[in-house]
């Protein structure tokens, strides 16, 4: 039977997370064995919308050869585009001005120019907007999801989850260690901005006291007495894990807030006297700032705030997720294969499926009120602060 022969290209959009190496050594293999060819696009778009930017050429040829010992590897061989988006590309224009063009239709004639058949992004969920609309223009699309806080609609899993628990797991228990030995109260801060399942299954994997996600609204008088129940018990230390956006039940009143956020606010807008505007930055680590101090304030404890933040997206790939990515790599070439486009690869256990970019764009997969990781958390005596 003759095979058709089609020139792909791979890409990465949004931040990085650990492995994603897996995900295009994945797509290379799978392609290779249906004759394809590969090319990579460096830091997102930008290898063909800004070209004079790369000396050794904005496309990467991608064989067996250059990838077969990169499964395994921390980096990304194609670099990353965090903030690429080609509806919105900054430029200057004659006068000397910043403004943002839309460089859409371009990027597909460089597309076409250069013989590229499809393309396979692995992106977060925010970029599957923009993948969505390049779609609707024309583009053959097939999108592979990856995310360390597990947000991505439609997927049970995201590429990258299993590494980031595994590393903020592994903090977490040497956090509970220090809080051990100084008698201390550790109040320690994940990523997780809309969705809790980072802070949810770390927090539950070490016992802790206490897990604060976005989606249960906590009260800190009920994490108090829990804690307050186990000093009493002669186990002097505490363990408290929070989502960067968890929230609190009931709003602070102004003076609640702490100094620093206070000031923070301050010098960037003299004016203002909310935590929220669009000239007020979001700093890291107050979540966990504002809740140690509260906590502090209730057991008469003495507490330390820490903040993994982005470091849990370094680091190599755990086995999961070096299958997953392969797995992820593959099922985009499969879904090339068989002329479906304009979707996602999504893990539905047992199986890797294909959901229409539609279903996945504009939403954020959030912990369920009946999740069963809600209802072991509880059997565990891990307070939800509600």
């Amino acid at each position: 039977m003759m095979i058709d022969r089609k020139r792909i290209a791979v890409n990465l959009g949004g931040g990085y997370v650990p492995g994603l190496n897996a995900v295009i050594t994945g797509v290379v293999l799978a392609a290779n064995e249906l004759g394809w060819e590969v090319v990579g696009i460096r830091d997102g778009f930008d290898g063909l919308l800004f070209p004079g930017q790369y000396p050794e050429g904005g496309l990467i040829r991608l064989s067996p050869q250059i990838v077969e010992n990169l499964a395994s590897a921390a980096g990304a061989i194609l670099g990353t585009a965090a903030r690429n988006d080609p509806f919105h590309v900054r430029s200057v224009n004659a006068e000397n001005q910043v403004e943002e063009v839309d460089r859409s239709d371009e990027l597909l004639e460089m597309l076409k120019a250069e013989k590229i058949d499809a393309v396979i992004s692995i992106v977060e969920g925010r970029a599957l907007g923009i993948l969505y609309k390049l779609a609707r223009k024309g583009l053959k699309v097939v999108a592979v999801p990856k995310s360390v806080e597990n947000d991505v609609a439609a997927t049970m899993l995201s590429f990258g989850f299993n590494s980031a628990l595994s590393y903020t797991t592994e903090t977490l228990d040497r956090a509970r260690q220090a809080a051990q030995s100084t008698r201390k109260i550790a109040v320690v801060e994940v990523l997780g901005e809309h969705a809790g399942w980072l802070a949810l299954q770390s927090a539950m994997a070490v016992c802790a006291d206490a897990a604060l996600i976005p989606e249960v609204p906590y009260n800190l008088l009920k994490v108090a007495d829990k804690l307050r129940e186990k000093l009493k018990t002669g186990r002097t230390y505490g363990l408290v894990v929070v989502a960067e956006g968890a929230v609190p039940a009931v709003a602070p009143q102004p003076q609640a807030i702490p100094q620093t956020a206070r000031s923070l606010r301050a010098s960037l807008s003299p004016g203002a006297t909310g935590d929220e505007g669009s000239h007020v930055i979001h700093r890291s680590g107050q979540a966990a700032e504002t809740v140690a101090l509260e906590l502090q304030r209730l057991t008469n404890h003495e507490t330390y705030p820490l903040v993994l933040g982005q470091l849990v997206k370094g680091g190599a790939p755990t086995p999961v997720d070096r299958q997953l990515g392969l797995g992820y790599g593959a099922g985009a070439v499969r879904a090339l294969s068989e002329n479906r486009v304009g979707v996602m690869v999504a893990f539905q256990p047992p199986e890797l499926t294909f959901v229409p970019l539609a279903e996945a764009i504009n939403k954020v997969r959030t912990v369920p009120s009946g999740s069963l990781f809600l209802q072991v958390a509880r059997s565990l005596g891990i307070s939800l602060g509600d």
